[in-house]
């Protein structure tokens, strides 16, 4: 087993304090299988009580299942028996290890919005425990990163295993701005240019805790406060299809129109999930320069340096300051806008970070 697997495993129990009696829920596909090892060696030192499920997000059964049932007319409901495990378990670790990235390309896009719908408590329940996503390197990844094999490994390992003390400095920088702020303009050439209020809500400093690898400073907007349009640059990932140029054009906080170059019926499904997905649930900005190339996984690209991120859809409950309203809705789906050129955040009218550069960033009067 490669060592890296094994520091990485590390790295995941640190991150939900896994320990004595947890009841610890691992989704995973067969391709992570050493590190879903690497997990239960750590869960067996620790005295924890692990137990391994495949993820109902992807692969060659969840796409079976949703075909079947999409054939046979069935009207999907929460299923008792998944949200009893949830509920009963301490910690959840969630393995992203594709052997097909595009494999539930040909199910229905309603039928995907569907089933996530229904399954959306389920959710709720395993994001008030304490969990972490990660992504174990497969070739089917690294092919979609249109890298080698080993080169995606490095790039993965390279993100995950790094020093967080240092990088969770440098992005403190950001939260206090965020969460001394009111107002916040994302303006990108002449395609993007969006304010939205933050007003009371809470700036988290993601490091090595919910995803892995982290790398971005993230809150919520006020729901009813954004306004304007984004063009999301670069491709999203979703269902298996590439959706690439979303648009989405914002009035009193609701996406009131919204267009795609490939794919915008993917986009449109998920707009139409629920009253919650036409509205803006996260305001994200990448701060994690170790992930330095775009690689069409989510995961890595929203924590690419010289990016901002929105999704539509649910608020972090931890986001949402005590006196505001959290966005609710089965989608959570995220699209990024490059800022490395023409491009700069401000907060309260003051720009923060122009063309890429933090204000407390060498180089900013020059950027």
């Amino acid at each position: 087993m490669d060592p890296r697997i094994r520091e990485h495993a590390q790295v995941l129990a640190d991150a939900i304090d896994l320990d004595t009696g947890d009841n610890l829920i691992i989704k995973s596909e067969p391709a992570a299988d050493d590190l879903v090892v690497a997990l239960y060696e750590l869960a067996g030192d620790r005295g924890a009580n692990p137990l391994a499920i495949r993820t109902n997000r992807s692969g060659r059964a969840i796409r079976g299942y949703l075909r079947a049932a999409d054939g046979a007319g069935v009207e999907f409901e929460t299923p008792a028996h998944e949200q009893a495990l949830v509920d009963a378990a301490d910690c959840h670790v969630v393995i992203r290890a594709n052997e097909n990235v595009t494999e539930t390309s040909d199910v229905d896009t309603e039928v995907n919005s569907d089933y996530d719908k229904a399954h959306s408590p389920i959710l709720d329940e395993r994001l008030s425990d304490r969990w972490t996503l990660t992504q174990h390197p497969t070739p089917a990844n690294a092919q979609l990163a249109e890298m080698s094999t080993e080169a995606y490994e490095n790039f993965v390992y390279d993100a995950v295993l790094k020093d967080w003390d240092e990088q969770e400095a440098f992005q403190e920088h950001m939260v206090d701005i965020l969460n001394d702020g009111e107002e916040v303009r994302i303006v990108s050439g002449n395609t993007t240019d969006v304010t939205m209020s933050i007003a009371g809500n809470v700036a988290l400093n993601d490091t090595n805790t919910h995803n892995i690898p982290g790398g971005e400073v993230f809150t919520a907007p006020i729901p009813d406060s954004v306004e304007g349009e984004v063009l999301f640059d670069k491709p999203v990932y979703q269902n298996g299809k590439e959706v690439n140029d979303a648009h989405l054009v914002f009035e009193d906080g609701e996406v009131v129109d919204h267009d795609a170059s490939k794919n915008e019926e993917v986009l449109t499904s998920i707009l139409e999930t629920d009253s919650g997905a036409r509205r803006l649930g996260e305001l994200g900005i990448g701060m994690n320069r170790d992930i330095d190339q775009f690689t069409y996984n989510m995961l890595f690209d929203e924590k690419m340096g010289d990016t901002v991120h929105m999704a539509v859809g649910r608020a972090y409950e931890a986001n949402v300051g005590e006196d505001n309203e959290q966005n609710q809705s089965a989608q959570h789906v995220d699209m990024i806008v490059d800022m490395s050129e023409d491009s700069r955040i401000e907060v309260d009218g003051e720009v923060v970070q122009r063309n890429g550069v933090f204000r407390f960033e060498d180089g900013f009067e020059d950027a």
